[in-house]
């Protein structure tokens, strides 16, 4: 337990310097109070989470911990967390760019506007969580898995992908910057092919998904789709 605590608050120390170096950089100045605030608040919500699910779900952080490209077992997911990874990493780029040198004006209720969104959706996030102990950062069906239909599964399949969703549309306005929209509408098809992707390895591997999926029919918007 003090192992896995130890790397997780390693992890999110880590994560924190180099979203600070993502946006600093190329803004080519620390003087960026958004970037600060944006910060505070994502690294904030994420030691509450990491601090309950280190306390009440051990397993599920561990699971949390093995993401990214090299941790998905299937060629295709593979090239779509790297395609997701690169467009984080411009979503953060982007708009420290446009800090720079100034290519959006953004009036100060459309930043707190953003920073909204994105503790919104990492509150969501986090409801997400609690509702579903099997959540993984990888694409996968684990031993004794089950369908979980209670909570945010009730109203959307996809609970976790609607609430990051909401956090990264959040993100370039929280930073200030409109240009900053641009790596997300590139990053938004790669999440949906994941999303895809992910509910047919669910309909084939998980007893009673095809189920769930005729009683919840909307993926990710409610009344949408």
């Amino acid at each position: 337990m003090r192992s896995l605590r130890t790397r997780a608050w390693l992890s999110l120390t880590t994560l924190a310097v180099v979203m600070a170096a993502l946006l600093c950089f190329p803004a080519a100045t620390v003087h960026y109070w958004q970037a600060w605030l944006y910060l505070g608040i994502f690294i904030g919500a994420s030691g509450l989470v990491t601090l309950h699910l280190a306390r009440h779900d051990p397993a599920l952080l561990e699971r949390r911990m093995k993401g990214g490209p090299f941790a998905e077992k299937r060629p295709r997911q593979r090239l779509i967390m790297l395609c997701t990874s690169t467009g984080f990493i411009a979503l953060l780029v982007v708009p420290g760019l446009d800090h720079r040198f100034g290519w959006s004006d953004v009036p100060i209720v459309v930043v707190f506007a953003g920073e909204l969104l994105v503790a919104i959706g990492l509150g969501l996030i986090a409801r997400v969580y609690r509702e579903n102990p099997f959540t993984a950062a990888t694409v996968e069906v684990m031993e004794n898995q089950r369908v979980i239909s209670t909570g945010p599964y009730a109203v959307v399949r996809h609970p976790m992908y609607a609430s990051a969703l909401l956090y990264l549309i959040g993100t370039p306005l929280a930073l200030g910057s409109y240009t900053g929209l641009l790596p997300l509408a590139a990053m938004i098809p790669c999440l949906i092919w994941r999303l895809l992707d992910e509910e047919r390895l669910l309909a084939q591997s998980l007893a009673g998904y095809t189920v769930y999926q005729q009683r919840v029919r909307h993926r990710l918007l409610p009344f949408v789709w």
